[in-house]
């Protein structure tokens, strides 16, 4: 490349991955770096071949070809901060546990039905401490029928109960004492024994996460934008954490507030051909931010009147829940943007009072 051009700058690559060392590299050293998804790589490569052949060097050349006559439909690599990229490895890290977290929730869930219905009467949240603490003790439903009250209560407190210690060993104490099916012992302390081992994952699961979050909390509050974020309704600092990490800090990435809602996913799509008209969810989309956005939606609709109000102002024109949480998040990402772009605070009355002069 250096025989062709007199600077970096005037390289341009296109790639089909945002990550990873080599594309820092190339990014540092100062190349235009395109990131092309790879499902319009595929569409592209369906232009100019349809054998479904496949190497390096035709993928190469596609690429080249791609970044040389089609480069202004996509957008160069963003320039985000080595602070953002380390809040998003530490968020992305973090939802990675927290999903793995709920597949062994599931998996526990699943064991439990079999062998041990009574637990699931008792316990509403597996992954809660409680939970975790009476279950390691008494993975079985005789063990646990033999547990007492003090013997519970002393379980919650080594556990971390500090409040309603004793209301809460007598409710314990009560749904294990209640009247169950039970398997043939030999079938329920194997099941017993496959239950503690996953009450054993969660715990450390469950310590894991804690500890992700004490890293990331100072990392996240110490970004030039983190007061910005934590002002929107229903962002705390782990989901504003996700969502500022998900969708970086360069200020040229997004022309507009549409260009953002269109990379959140949370934007409609038109589908027209002739007298067919629709208009549906977007499907390819960043899951990560999407998953984020969906939870600081419903989250947002407590503290902000404004949320309320158009939440339920689409579940009255015919929504589902999530759909008026998609729309709700939809509007949640303009409102983003114009705070970025203007570097202010979120305000009650300047989002909503246009729409909802009860919100002002």
């Amino acid at each position: 490349m250096s025989e062709h051009a007199t600077s970096p700058a005037e390289v341009i690559i296109g790639i089909e991955t945002d990550r990873g060392l080599w594309v820092q590299a190339l990014v540092a050293a100062g190349y235009q770096v395109y990131a092309i998804n790879p499902m319009a790589a595929a569409r592209y490569r369906e232009r100019h071949s349809v054998s479904g052949a496949k190497s390096d060097p035709a993928d190469a050349k596609m690429l080249a070809d791609l970044v040389r006559t089609d480069r202004h439909n996509h957008r160069c690599l963003a320039g985000d901060t080595d602070a953002v990229d380390a809040i998003k490895v530490l968020a992305r890290a973090h939802q990675n546990l927290v999903w793995t977290r709920t597949e062994h929730v599931l998996r526990l869930r699943s064991t439990l039905i079999e062998y041990f219905p009574a637990a699931l009467e008792t316990f509403a949240e597996l992954d809660n401490r409680d939970t975790l603490a009476v279950l390691a003790a008494a993975p079985t439903p005789k063990q646990a029928a033999r547990l007492s009250i003090p013997k519970i209560h002393g379980l919650l407190v080594k556990a971390g109960r500090q409040r309603n210690v004793d209301r809460r060993a007598r409710e314990i104490h009560a749904g294990l004492q209640t009247v169950q099916l039970h398997a043939p012992d030999p079938i329920a302390d194997a099941y017993a024994i496959s239950a503690a081992a996953t009450v054993g994952l969660i715990v450390e699961l469950n310590r894991q996460i804690e500890l992700i979050e004490a890293e990331l909390a100072p990392r996240f509050k110490q970004h030039p934008d983190a007061g910005i974020y934590l002002s929107l309704p229903g962002l705390g600092v782990t989901l504003g954490a996700r969502v500022l990490g998900e969708f970086g800090d360069d200020p040229n990435r997004y022309a507009n507030g549409k260009s953002r809602r269109n990379y959140a996913g949370t934007s409609p799509i038109t589908i027209a051909s002739g007298k067919k008209h629709a208009v549906v969810a977007r499907h390819a989309r960043n899951r990560r931010l999407y998953d984020a956005l969906d939870q600081w939606a419903f989250c947002s609709i407590t503290p902000s009147p404004g949320c309320r109000a158009y939440y339920d102002q689409r579940r009255a024109n015919g929504n589902t829940h999530h759909e008026a949480l998609r729309a709700l998040a939809n509007r949640l990402v303009g409102i983003l943007h114009g705070c970025l772009t203007h570097r202010v605070v979120y305000d009650e009355k300047t989002a909503w009072g246009h729409r909802y002069p009860i919100a002002a």
